[in-house]
């Protein structure tokens, strides 16, 4: 198995659309043109990694995160991370993971990441936790707004807990 990481390029972003509609995710090739584009302004970083050179996955890093907390301290965010279900636990997250880092660390000495809160994450936060990263400390997030005592919420994609990282 070869195993490689590698920037977006011009002819990624339909071919990760197709195998993204082929497992079932709605995630579609304007999605990736608009990583592309943002690669292209250096607002974002786009790795993805192929294995024998398949697809098999791809994360982005935002240098300026939509998280107040992580903006306001200049922390870039690992965000949009996917690893299609045929090559999970086959060392494609923690290639894309240690790429990320490798990337920030260039930058920064603190790296970010959210992570949503249902079942379907359970394996993303334990690798996290497994790397290193610790909760930020100030709690969940909803919809992009921190959930009070006393808040209803609803369990989907947009409950987080955002994670941070040194990269020293």
């Amino acid at each position: 198995m070869t195993l490689r990481v590698r920037a977006l390029d011009h002819d990624d972003p339909e071919r990760i659309a197709r195998a993204s509609e082929a497992v079932g995710w709605n995630k579609p090739v304007e999605t990736y043109e608009g990583y592309l584009a943002e690669q292209a302004a250096g607002l974002r970083a786009v790795l993805v990694a192929e294995v024998d050179e398949a697809f098999a996955g791809y994360l982005t890093i935002v240098w300026r995160s939509p998280y107040p907390h992580f903006r306001e301290r200049g922390v870039p965010e690992v965000k949009d991370f996917s690893v299609l279900p045929a090559f999970r636990r086959r060392g494609v997250g923690t290639a894309l993971m240690d790429a990320a880092e490798t990337l920030v660390r260039e930058r920064t000495s603190v790296v970010g990441i959210g992570v949503g809160m249902d079942s379907d994450y359970g394996p993303a936060q334990a690798m996290y936790v497994r790397r290193g990263y610790v909760p930020d400390a100030h709690g969940l997030t909803s919809h992009g707004r921190h959930v009070r005592w006393g808040d209803t919420v609803k369990v989907d994609d947009d409950l987080v807990l955002y994670f941070t990282k040194s990269l020293r």
